[in-house]
């Protein structure tokens, strides 16, 4: 595959700061800024089923503009969701309203991986790599465009747990009853994320965030055996990959969703991600000077912060920016933006981490 031509970027804050470079201010995007908290988004939705607007580039290329024209973000990131890898790999999988994601026949035992189909990224997700290459021009370098992926083991929590759940008691159990399938299971989810983001970055994707969703219910032993090791070969096997197609390294973002900090320091000894992302039950003084200095840490404002008043935001976004330092520091939310926020939260969000 050939090499794109895209518009010249004009904004490389996220970038410089990604890895590591000196920037005039601090960058910020949100998580899920693309989706229900804005009334464009909900027009869209109205008119179409959630995968149908992720499987149509038009429509998921039109769902990642929308939050740009109204708020002075510094970058873009694919409206898509996590689970069309299980998708891709034979399970349904249904988005209720109200709900969230079901998948109606997960897998209850070993003898279900069976189940799953041999994934051809290029033809099987081809919709995803489309939508970022029409999204990149669209945005006519404005900003640069995110991709992204679940990581093995929060996909493969939806895939035996058929669904949302605060423990993942059921994928938990494999990991004691079925240690050598489950990492089989996680091995066959990262072959094909390997694959499918080589396949985002030739499409287009200037960054690349990986979202392990679920390390909360890890504790250290089980997150370095059954989500660090798949984290990091990720990793190792994009940029090889990119290297041996002579495609230009992208920065990398990880987000271990409530892992603990010795988890967290895991990953930044590691080096194998430029950004360590944090939810908000981390302190960013504390994580500052226990992950050092050579990675850069995204987050991590509490998404529930976006309720109080415009001038508490301001102050809040304000003060967590002087804590973490303009150094290595990209502003985000510690998790995804919530559906009733208020468009004069997030712009009094975006005005705090500006104010630095």
């Amino acid at each position: 595959m050939a090499q794109l031509e895209f518009p010249a970027l004009k904004n490389d804050l996220i970038l410089k700061a990604a890895y590591g470079e000196p920037v005039e201010r601090v960058p910020i995007w949100i998580m899920r800024q693309a989706g229900r908290y804005l009334p464009e988004f909900q027009e869209v939705r109205s008119k179409h089923d959630f995968f149908t607007i992720c499987k149509t580039p038009a429509l998921a290329c039109e769902v990642t503009l929308q939050p740009l024209r109204r708020f002075n973000l510094d970058a873009s990131i694919i409206f898509s969701d996590i689970l069309v890898i299980p998708q891709a790999m034979g399970l349904t999988v249904e988005m209720v309203p109200g709900t969230g994601p079901i998948l109606p026949k997960p897998l209850y035992d070993p003898s279900h991986l069976d189940r799953l189909v041999h994934v051809n990224v290029e033809q099987d997700l081809k919709y995803v790599g489309d939508a970022i290459t029409l999204t990149r021009y669209k945005l006519e370098g404005k900003v640069p465009l995110i991709g992204f992926t679940g990581a093995p083991w929060t996909l493969m929590c939806y895939m035996i747990q058929g669904g949302g759940s605060s423990k993942m008691t059921k994928a938990q159990s494999w990991l004691y009853k079925y240690p050598e399938d489950s990492h089989k299971l996680l091995q066959l989810i990262t072959n094909v994320i390997v694959d499918y983001l080589v396949m985002q970055v030739k499409a287009g994707a200037q960054l690349l965030q990986v979202f392990e969703s679920h390390g909360d219910v890890l504790n250290d032993e089980l997150f370095l055996k059954y989500s660090f090791k798949y984290l990091t070969e990720i990793s190792e096997k994009v940029r090889q990959r990119l290297k041996e197609e002579n495609i230009p390294d992208v920065p990398m973002i990880a987000f271990p969703k409530g892992a603990t900090m010795n988890s967290l320091e895991m990953l930044a000894v590691s080096k194998t991600y430029e950004v360590l992302s944090l939810d908000w039950t981390v302190n960013p003084i504390e994580a500052r000077r226990r992950l050092g200095s050579d990675i850069t840490l995204q987050g991590n404002l509490d998404p529930c912060a976006l309720y109080a008043s415009e001038q508490e935001i301001m102050n809040r976004a304000r003060d967590m920016t002087m804590q973490f330092g303009k150094n290595r520091y990209i502003a985000n939310l510690g998790h995804g933006i919530l559906p009733d926020i208020p468009i004069t939260s997030v712009e009094a969000f975006v005005k705090g981490i500006h104010s630095v």
